[in-house]
């Protein structure tokens, strides 16, 4: 009888611990930065200084990501249908979006993005596992499979909690 009393305080015990960490996710989170690390050692910002960008998790386990250069020149013609090679590159070389489901697995500090939708289309219906550090409202996860390089470029973004 012990033992059982004691197995469900843990499993409720543990149950309280992991909603109280999923829902320190929960809510819009704005873009600190977005730092790529090449298989040299070298350090690129693909978003420049101070990207913008936004992070949404809800309670249902969906998530939406949006990210952006900071500057961005505007499209001549005025019409995204009319754009020259050059704009198009900078549009999507100056944005990243996906969203889908997420889970957390903070025993591991994973976060598992199973992408829907995304602008890389290599992304859409990939399941990616991401190692985290929450640390005073500032989410850090590293990519390691990029936008821009693939598995020879990590990513480290950084997110500050609205």
């Amino acid at each position: 009888m012990k033992n059982t009393t004691l197995l469900l305080l843990l499993f409720v015990l543990n149950s309280a611990i992991a909603q109280k960490t999923k829902s320190d996710f929960l809510g819009s989170w704005t873009l600190v930065s977005v730092e790529n690390k090449n298989s040299d050692g070298t350090k690129t910002l693909p978003y420049d200084i101070n990207p913008k960008g936004t992070l949404f998790f809800d309670e249902k386990g969906n998530y939406a990501i949006q990210i952006y250069k900071n500057e961005r020149s505007k499209i001549i013609s005025g019409d995204k249908n009319k754009c020259t090679p050059e704009e198009n590159a900078a549009i999507v070389q100056g944005s990243n979006s996906h969203f889908g489901e997420f889970e957390i697995d903070e025993a591991n500090k994973i976060i598992t993005f199973k992408i829907k939708t995304a602008s890389f289309p290599n992304w859409e219906g990939t399941i990616q596992k991401r190692s985290y550090t929450l640390i005073n409202n500032e989410l850090k996860y590293v990519v390691t499979n990029t936008t821009q390089g693939g598995k020879s470029v990590t990513a480290e973004v950084v997110w500050k909690k609205l």
